[in-house]
Parts: C-alpha cells; sequence; structure tokens
C-alpha cells in the first residue's frame, strides 16, 4: 500500500449464514491484492481473520474481524463477520459502519435463516449489495434453485452481472456481460433489466441511443436499487479477483468531510497484551490524531487518544491519525464502551437490532476463591459484548449471563479457560420472560420515615402496545419537585423495571408521574433514589403483572411423508402455523412457536428425518403466556415492597 497518494477507500462487510464461505473469500483477497504472502486456511487454523485461539480450533468466525488492503488503487476496509446465529450481535454492530456489503450465498444450500435476517437489516439501512453466489464448483450446485430463492425471499431487484461457465466439477468461472467474450443475448437481457427500471432510460434504449448501460447499473447499484449477481469458488479462488472489482465498480465511496467537527462510533472493544484496551472506531466526519483529547458523547466524559492502530490479526500499526470515512483501533480511551458515539452524533446512523438473547445461564466455578476472577473475567466479556449482561447477585454469590445459543455456551467457556486461565462450568439454559400490566393503576409512596428524608411520588401506569417498551413522561410543577429531583426519578424508573413482581424485566406500559412533593429542609437528594422503586413496586403489585415469553417465526423444510408428524409436533409446542407448500417431494411449513417448547426441535427434526429436514427460526416479539404457563426469577437485592427492609439496605448501599 503506497498511503499517502491512495484516497480513494470502500468500507465493506462480507455477511452470510454459516459455513457459506465468508473466512475463505477474505483471505483469497487478501492473497490476491498482496497483502497476505501465503493463502489463510480456515480449516487448517490459519486464517488471518480468525485470529482468536477458540476461531482457529473450531473453524468458526465468533469475532468480527477488520482487515485492508489495497486494489485498484483503491484502500478497502473490509469486516469479516460471524455466519452463526449466536453470534449476531457481532453482525448487528458490524452493519451499522459499512458502506457496502458482499452477501455469500451457498449454491448448494441457497438462501437460508441467517441470510434473509441479515438482508432485511442490509435493506433497512438501505446498505448496497453485491450478491456472490459462492461453491458453484459443489456438488448439488443449482444456480436456478439459487436465484428462485434470492427472488422468493430477499429481492427481484437483482441483476446478472456475469454469467456462469459450467457448474459443479465443471465450474471453470464465469464470463463478464460487460466485457468483449459475453453473448449479445445475456448482455441485452441484463441491459433491459437496467433500462425497465427508469423511464428515461427505457425510452432511449427503446429510441436506440448509445449508452454507457455499465455506468447506468454501477449508479443504480450504489444506490441500493438495484443489487449485482456474481459467481464464483472461493476454495479454489476462482471469482475472487472479479468480486474485488466488483467491489470497487458496485459499492460506494464513504462520504465525510476531514475538516468537520469529529463524529464516529465505535463498535468493537478487544484488549491487547501490550496496547491494552483498544476500540474500534469508524469515523464519518472530522480527524482524529495520537494525543488528541476527545469527547464521549454517551457518557459525557473527555479522555485522550495514545495511539491509533491499524489492526490485521495478531499484527498491528501505529498511523497516528484516523480521517473521516475510515476504520482504525484507537487505543486509551479507558472507559469507552461498545456504541459509545465519539463527538457530533448527528452523523452518525441508526442502529439496526436483529441480536435478541432469548436465554439466561448461571456461571459455576470449581473452587470458592476463583469467585472475583470469575465476575471480573465476565464483566470484562460483557465489555467487548454488551449482550451478555452480567447479571451478578452479590447476596448469593451467583452469576448470571444473557446469550443467544448452545454455541456461543460453548465458545465462552473456551475463551474463559485460554485467556483467563478459568474452569466455568454454565447450568441448563432458560428462556428469558418478560412481564407487563394486568391493567391500568397507580403506584404510591411517601418516604419520609425515618427521618432525615421526605419524598413523595404518584405514578399512573398503564399498559402498552406489545413491542412498545417504556414510555415515561411527567406533569408536575417544578415548584412542587424541582426539576434535579425529577431527573433523578426519571433516571430511576427504568432501573426499577428491571425486575417485576415475578422478577422478570416489565415492559410495554407508560409510566406518568403525576404528583411529586420534595420538602425544603427535609429531603436529601439521594430521597427519590429510593422512593421511586418503592413508589413502581406498589404500582405493580395493586395492579398485578402477566407474564410474556418469547415467540419465533419459523420455516421448516421436511420429506413430505413427515409431514403430518411434524405438524403434530407444533401443535404440542403450543405452535400455530400456515397451510404447507409442497415443493416438490419436500413440504415447506411456516408459523409461530414459543421460544420455551421449541429449544431442542431443530435436533429432534434432524433425527426425525435422517438430516434431511431443516428448521430456521427468527426472534418475532414477546406474547402474552397463556395462564396455566408460569416462570418466575429469584430476585436480585432486597424487594422495594419490603419497605422498611429495603430502605435499611438502599441507604447502607448508597452511604457505602
Amino acid at each position: 500500500m503506497t498511503g499517502k497518494d491512495i484516497v480513494r477507500r470502500r468500507n465493506v462487510g462480507i455477511f452470510a449464514h454459516v459455513d457459506a464461505g465468508k473466512t475463505t473469500t477474505t483471505e483469497h483477497m487478501l492473497f490476491v491484492s498482496g497483502r497476505t504472502r501465503a493463502l489463510g486456511s480456515v480449516d487448517a487454523g490459519t486464517a488471518m481473520t480468525d485470529s482468536l485461539e477458540v476461531e482457529k480450533e473450531r473453524g468458526i468466525s465468533v469475532r468480527a474481524a477488520t482487515t485492508s488492503f489495497s486494489w485498484r488503487d483503491t484502500n478497502i476496509n473490509l469486516v469479516d463477520t460471524p455466519g452463526h446465529v449466536d453470534f449476531l450481535s457481532e453482525v448487528e454492530r458490524s452493519l451499522r459502519v459499512m458502506d457496502g456489503a458482499v452477501l455469500i450465498v451457498s449454491a448448494v444450500e441457497g438462501v437460508q435463516a441467517q441470510t434473509e435476517m441479515i438482508w432485511s437489516a442490509l435493506r433497512k439501512l438501505r446498505i448496497p449489495t453485491i450478491i456472490y453466489i459462492n461453491k458453484m464448483d459443489r456438488i448439488g450446485a443449482d444456480k436456478e434453485a439459487v436465484l428462485r430463492d434470492i427472488r422468493s425471499y430477499l429481492t427481484p431487484d437483482l441483476i446478472e452481472v456475469q454469467h456462469p461457465v459450467g457448474s459443479e466439477q465443471q465450474f471453470a468461472g464465469a464470463v463478464d456481460l460487460w466485457g468483449a467474450d459475453a453473448a449479445e443475448g445475456d448482455r441485452t437481457a441484463l441491459v433491459e433489466a437496467i433500462a425497465e427500471r427508469d423511464e428515461q432510460l427505457l425510452q432511449r434504449y427503446i429510441s436506440g441511443e448509445a449508452e454507457d448501460w455499465k455506468s447506468h447499473a454501477a449508479s443504480m447499484a450504489k444506490r441500493a436499487e438495484l443489487f449485482p449477481v456474481m459467481y464464483g469458488a472461493s476454495g479454489k479462488g476462482i471469482g475472487v479477483t472479479q468480486l474485488m472489482d466488483a467491489v470497487i465498480d458496485y459499492l460506494p465511496e464513504p462520504g465525510g468531510n476531514a475538516q468537520a467537527p469529529l463524529s464516529g462510533i465505535v463498535f468493537k472493544i478487544e484488549r491487547d497484551k501490550t496496547m491494552g484496551r483498544m476500540a474500534f472506531v469508524r469515523l464519518y466526519e472530522g480527524t482524529m490524531r495520537n494525543r488528541d483529547v476527545i469527547r464521549n458523547h454517551m457518557q459525557n466524559i473527555e479522555e485522550k487518544v495514545t495511539q491509533i492502530r491499524k489492526v490485521e490479526g495478531n499484527r498491528s500499526e501505529d498511523l497516528g491519525l484516523l480521517e473521516a470515512g475510515d476504520i482504525a483501533a484507537v487505543c486509551g480511551m479507558s472507559h469507552v464502551r461498545i456504541s459509545d458515539i465519539i463527538g457530533d452524533p448527528d452523523a452518525v446512523p441508526e442502529e439496526v437490532r436483529l441480536a435478541v438473547p432469548l436465554l439466561t445461564v448461571q456461571a459455576h466455578w470449581a473452587e470458592q476463591q476463583q469467585y472475583p476472577a470469575v465476575v471480573a473475567a465476565l464483566q470484562e466479556l460483557s465489555d467487548e459484548d454488551p449482550l451478555l449482561d452480567v447479571q451478578w447477585l452479590q447476596d448469593e454469590r451467583e452469576l448470571h449471563v444473557k446469550v443467544m445459543g448452545p454455541i456461543q455456551l460453548e465458545i465462552l467457556t473456551t475463551v474463559l479457560e485460554n485467556r483467563y486461565g478459568l474452569q466455568v462450568k454454565f447450568g441448563q439454559p432458560s428462556v428469558i420472560y418478560k412481564e407487563t400490566l394486568s391493567q391500568p393503576g397507580e403506584g404510591y409512596i411517601a418516604y419520609l420515615m425515618p427521618k432525615p428524608c421526605w419524598a413523595i411520588l404518584r405514578f399512573r401506569m398503564e399498559p402498552g402496545e406489545r413491542g412498545s417498551g417504556l414510555q415515561y413522561e411527567a406533569f408536575v410543577r417544578s415548584e412542587d419537585l424541582l426539576p434535579q429531583y425529577q431527573n433523578e426519578v426519571a433516571r430511576r424508573v427504568p432501573e426499577a423495571l428491571q425486575q417485576g413482581l415475578k422478577g422478570w424485566e416489565v415492559v410495554d406500559l407508560k409510566v406518568t408521574l403525576v404528583e411529586g412533593q420534595h420538602h425544603v429542609w427535609h429531603t436529601h437528594p439521594l430521597d427519590f433514589v429510593i422512593a421511586t422503586p418503592m413508589a413502581i413496586m406498589n404500582g405493580l403489585a395493586s395492579v398485578g403483572t402477566k407474564l410474556l415469553e418469547p415467540v419465533l417465526n419459523f420455516r421448516i423444510v421436511v420429506p413430505e411423508e413427515s409431514g403430518g408428524r411434524v405438524m403434530n409436533d407444533i401443535v404440542l409446542m403450543r405452535g400455530t402455523f400456515e397451510a404447507p407448500m409442497l415443493q416438490g417431494d419436500r413440504l415447506v411449513i411456516e408459523g409461530r412457536v414459543p421460544a420455551a417448547t421449541s429449544l431442542e426441535y431443530s435436533m429432534e427434526l434432524n433425527s426425525l428425518t435422517k438430516g434431511r429436514g431443516t428448521m430456521a427460526t427468527f426472534f418475532a416479539g414477546y406474547e402474552e403466556c397463556p395462564a396455566d404457563v408460569s416462570a418466575e426469577r429469584t430476585r436480585r437485592g432486597v424487594n422495594p415492597l419490603d419497605q422498611s427492609k429495603y430502605i435499611l439496605s438502599a441507604r447502607k448501599a448508597l452511604q457505602g
């Protein structure tokens, strides 16, 4: 890379379902561009972007890895993301910092569960995307079936800019339909597909005017109106060079002005033995240099940058500078967290939520004296993946973490052993339920004893629509309740709702502060910290709560003869389904099923169909549980309903 004379950039994410060939494609790109001298292999554990020990052992990516290379005088920042659904949070964070994407679809398996989920997120963020059909050399590769899948499940707005030559063992690459070797009929079909999407272009096409049709295709692709389709076999290096060309031709340059005020986001945190905590930052505007003092907008603090580094696998180099449109690791910010916005938030795109952990597990360790080390290790890992959301029950000396699935648990166990030397086992996963209000009502507290204290609060509490979360408002005069006390109450309401009557988070409700009083002499600034949870729990106890459970949308594909048994199983799991569809000799069944009853079903299905059935699930939201389903979770800390005990405990904690 020649450094200063490269001004053009691309920030590209590589996304796919597990085993579609993301890391293999990335390794070939690095090799072809001259970034690496030897070709890395996933199976041999030598892939540059799989630098964690556990990734080398398992042959899967569990962390998003950033790397870069130069191609056609353009510096390409590439993020190789995990393909397994258990590591969806890594994908979610990577999406936010990308300007373009390569979505890899296997020519054998076609569009799979994760592919659909990623596609809907790419569309929500309007990220221009190239669809790369990989593994064209494998037995069972079926181009037409994959294109049908893409049109049905992803988008009809695709254009084939290549034509594959042969398939399966005879696959010999693809012909560029813009090139001199392309068949006239194929080129005409491509041009017509572009012209049909624009009235003026169509008129010019009909009248036979000369046009630069590739330039029109590139413009539409960069606006995410069309999605170029390409073919390859990355394992053999076939099609990778053309894909690299396409990244430059069809994906946009990042915007951003290096002279504008600083604006960026932290999308990943890692720890380095020598550099310590490294925050991976995508800068949208402005410039950051070594030794700059920068403002963390989310935490409202300022921190000093010690070094700005390019990190690739186990190698890193000091850049000293990070400019708008670029990505690098920033050292020195000891308090920074994932999703923190650096500088001005206006230029940072919205977040897309894909990953919702539906399971909680308890950690167990061999020896009692390991407890502080396990707490510290899991809290450090929670910094790197906030969705782990470590719950530390100090009194019970218990640790609970939230996870996406069993593979993540296995990886967590391995990382704790490899990185920290800790033998930690996890209990059986249980589903994360939630609570919501049974009916409207009020929560009230007059916290007047034991003196000195004075805090009076009354909340109106109303059920909200499913999925609406928490809405909070205050209608209290500032002379009755000073603004600083009102702010304290607003901060404490969400905390108070983290544990309802059954121990689960309370969601989908509106809480309105309708009455509040402080006392000129007797009120202590922390009285409302103590009073708010008591008033909220008083309200929950008076109106009661209903249990909500996570529900999944599913698509099951099975041999026709297994259909009857599977439909019966779905009913037994309290699921519902649409009329099944027959595709050849296979039955496609779609519907909804509770997560709690279907946790093990994909394994059951595998055994029932001797490996010929597949089950894809997507989180569909939380729904009310039937009356006969109950689930309670042990409360952390003292229950605010036990007011005298709670007041003593809270006062002690606040003084401590």
